[in-house]
């Protein structure tokens, strides 16, 4: 199993930069391939981004693509997410999830671990 803990989220004016984390435990971090999805009041939790095991493959959602960039460091058991170019519609609830697997998904049901999010609020 893996434990997840996402960080860095806040209250930001539109056009600002941010960037989440999530510190994952457990020692097979580098076996689970990984997503950023989020969660607007009374929205369904949607797909924001997702990464593979490797780093080597990236899908993000079309509202965020050339805005936000997910990465990961394997050695450090953690993920990012870089916004930048925040709007007001980006505000949401950010959770990060882990999910084994050979494949990158962006369906949220694919996702077995979880971690309890980080509000990020965009004002306008």
């Amino acid at each position: 199993q893996v434990q997840l803990d996402e960080s860095g989220g806040g209250l930001v004016q539109a056009g600002d930069s941010l960037r989440l984390s999530c510190a994952a435990s457990g020692r097979t971090f580098n076996s689970y391939n990984l997503a950023w999805f989020r969660q607007a009041p009374g929205k369904e939790r949607e797909f924001v981004a997702a990464i593979s095991w490797t780093g080597d493959r990236t899908m993000y959602a079309d509202s965020v693509k050339g805005r936000f960039t997910i990465s990961r460091d394997n050695a450090k058991n953690t993920l990012w997410l870089q916004m930048s170019v925040l709007k007001p519609e980006d505000t949401a609830v950010y959770y990060c999830a882990a999910r084994t697997g050979a494949t990158i998904s962006g369906w949220k049901f694919d996702y077995a671990f979880w971690g309890r999010g980080t509000q990020v609020t965009v004002s306008s």
